[in-house]
């Protein structure tokens, strides 16, 4: 969940939980248990996880659970619950709706006992259609001819720490092209498919072109959900964002994003966002 970022004083170091250590955000404990590592380290607390990379957890997940040769995950929506905890958690995952042609399949991650994420995905049967093949929205510039970017640095944690970006001229507040890479597999146990490592950084769109600057006498805006459409499967190590930010006048926003990989446009993601004052700021 995208949030403002926050300073850790003494106190809040002694109240950090175990993270595991190693080049990948989660180490695999087995039967869809996991601990987490400082690279899944949240911008908003220190002891939270990030959005983005517990949306790769989940869809590693979702991805392995009664796989089909002949379908593939076309819809993701999750729906945050509350404080996605690091340390150790699990996720149980399973069949909403059965079908020939189409699948619903649901995953929740449990943290500290208690709800932190359910995501239900629908997997559609794969087929030809390159015949009526179309796709309105246009490529962007490839993140290799693009110059990197520091515009991240406001934000704290883990997570961001470890991503590579780059840049498309014209990013403004509110607006802007952004791709970003990370080096890290998803779990311990094994390769991150390209769908997994994508999806493991949708999120990051709430945060890439945001409308104020993050900071204590700023305002935050974190998301409640992300919901990911995707209407080829991704491929490749890079994502690219277009992303655009809106704040309607009562307290509510969207972030939307067209979804690229190196071979072009892919899909969008959407997240509603609560905008209210950073607590304590004084005007």
């Amino acid at each position: 969940m995208s949030k403002a970022p926050t300073h850790t004083n003494t106190a809040q170091q002694a109240e950090l939980p175990e993270l595991a250590v190693g080049d990948f955000f989660y180490e695999d404990l087995g039967d869809g248990h996991y601990r987490s590592t400082v690279h899944a380290q949240g911008a908003w607390n220190p002891h939270e996880q990030h959005m983005a990379p517990a949306t790769g957890i989940i869809a590693h997940e979702l991805e392995r659970f009664q796989p089909r040769e002949d379908m593939r995950m076309a819809r993701v929506s999750l729906d945050i619950h509350g404080i996605i905890h690091g340390g150790e958690f699990h996720i149980e995952t399973r069949m909403i709706r059965p079908g020939r042609t189409i699948e619903l399949i649901e995953a929740e991650m449990i943290t500290q006992g208690r709800t932190s994420i359910v995501a239900r995905a629908w997997r559609l049967k794969t087929g030809d259609s390159s015949e009526v093949h179309a796709v309105e929205d246009t490529t962007v510039a490839h993140p290799e001819n693009l110059p990197a970017w520091e515009g991240m640095s406001p934000w704290p944690g883990g997570y961001i720490e470890g991503l590579d970006f780059r840049v498309e001229d014209g990013h403004r507040a509110g607006r802007g092209t952004v791709w970003l890479r990370s080096s890290f597999d998803m779990v311990s146990s094994g390769p991150t498919t390209p769908l997994v490592r994508l999806l493991g950084m949708v999120d990051t769109a709430n945060g890439v072109a945001p409308r104020v600057e993050p900071g204590p006498e700023s305002w935050m805006f974190p998301n409640v959900d992300l919901q990911i459409h995707m209407h080829r499967a991704p491929e490749g190590e890079w994502l690219g964002v277009q992303a655009q930010q809106t704040y309607g006048t009562d307290g509510i926003g969207l972030t939307s994003g067209v979804l690229h990989d190196v071979k072009g446009p892919f899909g969008r993601s959407e997240q509603i966002l609560t905008v209210r004052p950073m607590p304590g700021r004084t005007a």
